[in-house]
């Protein structure tokens, strides 16, 4: 089977750390997204070394409770769904995973049954 890198163009941001917190991964957009922080310079460091101390109590949880960690936020005008999550390999933790969603302004709402 061949390695797909599926998130490598998607347009969310998508990163990977290991299970102690290293950043493995980031796709296009999340190299984009955290241009400022040191785009792809960031692979290789610490979760635990990019935030504060409330963020980091955040990463303690979703890691200890294995669940995840969802809002959204608006910045520069920009709504984006924040989806923080344990993801395993082969039935056991591997890391944290973090996709960033861009939200339309007017985003439809569907109830189905």
């Amino acid at each position: 089977m061949k390695n797909i890198d599926w998130a490598k163009e998607l347009m969310s941001a998508v990163t990977l750390t290991d299970k102690a917190g290293a950043i493995i991964y980031m796709n296009e957009k999340s190299v984009q997204t955290f241009a400022n922080d040191g785009g792809r310079e960031l692979i290789g460091k610490n979760l635990y070394e990019c935030h504060n101390d409330n963020s980091n109590k955040v990463i303690d949880r979703i890691i200890n409770e294995k669940s995840p960690n969802i809002y959204t936020i608006e910045k520069n005008g920009v709504k984006k769904l924040i989806y923080q999550a344990p993801y395993y390999k082969d039935g056991e933790y591997a890391g944290l995973a973090e996709i960033s969603i861009i939200l339309p302004e007017n985003m439809p709402h569907f109830i189905r049954s």
